[in-house]
């Protein structure tokens, strides 16, 4: 979705318009002289790790290219350089690692990251002043690490992934208005106050953010659109025109957690196989102790040779598994996280021309009408079955659908979310 400079959403099929400088300063990945935020320094911090986290990935490039420079304090996987010069940015790793249990878990990992990655910032700044910190949440308060450097003239924004509240409350279960939310709450509207601008990555978010702890104005969004490099454009063909002819390819790629809903796929396919007796399901992410329990069941279902763990993958090797496949799945369960998301998952299957079976569920529905994707009830697997067996019945009619859903894409194109993303980093630092 694009956004006024002022942050609020326009409609899905206006243009945007540049206001200040020209977002598209830039050729064949070089900055040129005069691009709008050439010179300025930037530091980002997050709690994940770099290049696997696309959307910080994105946005550091995005300013890169339009002649920023970028210090990036990130988390450390198992073979990554603590310390290193990558893709124009200067990357500094910390030795903490995430990983995911009980609430007071969360909250060692978060205050530990929190407390180094603020130190960090607060020294390189005495010795190069930073025009802006970018913090991305989670969580909300390590919006903290950009505390000193706005003392000093920096502007901080805080792009906010997932409302902390809704994904607390799904993870744990809590109650809406236990103490833990309230807390969580309140912390969300500290942090947003901290921050000169808060960017988020979907309309859903917008109105809950707007609504409850900061003016509407001071929020803009950029979604969560595939990077059209790594993702190329394709016409949607039929399933039919597969080589293997024999087989219906069901996938599903993401976090392998329970919210997501992969163990709901899995007990879809037994109703599926009924009509369509080739489908299998082929499953792609970081292997979890949820995952463990999935492939179990489809064990004991006697699913194992149409269920399959193909393991994590790159971004750019996603792309062949995708094209391989005739239908992507987003099974989420019903939970109040999933009812706001918009999983980018659905435009990569759709810019690659497949596809998509996913819930009716508000973050989706602000984007997609019911003639552009295969729309079954979040949380039922009898309907997710009874759309996949749909997909496969009428091929004709899968890529009438496929083809509206690619129009939403196109509205929503990384490049188009880069200009969004662009204007506003700078609206915020024109006046600097």
């Amino acid at each position: 979705m694009t956004t006024s400079t002022s942050g609020r959403p326009s409609a899905a099929n206006d243009s945007f318009v540049m206001s200040i400088g020209g977002a598209d300063a830039f050729q064949n990945g070089t900055a040129l002289a005069g691009s709008r935020l050439s010179g300025k320094r930037v530091a980002m911090v997050m709690f994940s790790t770099y290049p696997s986290d696309p959307r910080p990935r994105r946005a550091a490039e995005a300013l890169i290219k339009q002649g920023a420079t970028v210090d990036l304090v990130c988390l450390r996987d198992e073979n990554a350089l603590k310390h290193e010069f990558q893709n124009g940015m200067n990357v500094r790793r910390l030795a903490i690692r995430h990983r995911r249990g009980g609430k007071l878990d969360y909250a060692y990992q978060y205050c530990a990251f929190v407390m180094a990655s603020s130190l960090i910032v607060a020294v390189r700044c005495i010795k190069r002043r930073y025009d802006l910190v970018y913090v991305h949440n989670m969580p909300d308060v390590l919006v903290v690490s950009g505390l000193f450097p706005k003392l000093l003239g920096a502007k901080v924004i805080l792009d906010q992934h997932d409302p902390m509240p809704e994904l607390m409350t799904t993870i744990f279960g809590l109650a809406e208005k236990s103490v833990s939310v309230r807390l969580i709450k309140w912390f969300e509207k500290w942090s947003f106050r901290r921050a000169n601008l808060v960017i988020t990555v979907n309309r859903a978010c917008h109105n809950i953010f707007a609504a409850r702890s900061c003016p509407a104005e001071k929020i803009g969004v950029v979604m969560n659109a595939p990077d059209g490099d790594t993702f190329p454009f394709r016409t949607p063909q039929s399933y039919s025109s597969n080589a293997q002819k024999a087989k219906f390819v069901i996938m599903y790629h993401g976090s392998l957690v329970e919210r997501n809903g992969v163990d709901m796929a899995v007990r879809a396919l037994p109703i599926v196989r009924k009509s369509v007796p080739g489908a299998e399901l082929k499953i792609y992410g970081k292997q979890t102790p949820f995952l463990d329990q999935v492939m179990e069941q489809a064990k004991q279902m006697g699913l194992q040779d149409s269920v399959s763990y193909m393991g994590p993958r790159r971004l750019e090797d996603l792309v062949g598994e995708i094209e391989a496949c005739d239908l992507g799945v987003i099974p989420n369960q019903r939970n109040p996280f999933t009812d706001i998301n918009t999983p980018t998952r659905i435009f990569e299957y759709l810019a690659l021309g497949k596809p998509v079976v996913a819930p009716s569920t508000p973050g989706i529905l602000d984007y997609f009408g019911e003639d552009s994707l295969f729309f079954f009830k979040s949380g039922d697997a009898d309907d997710l079955a009874r759309e996949i067996v749909r997909v496969h019945s009428d091929p004709d009619r899968a890529i009438g659908i496929t083809e509206r859903g690619q129009q939403v894409y196109l509205a929503h194109t990384w490049d188009a979310e880069r200009k969004t993303l662009v204007d506003l980093v700078g609206g915020l630092l024109q006046h600097m």
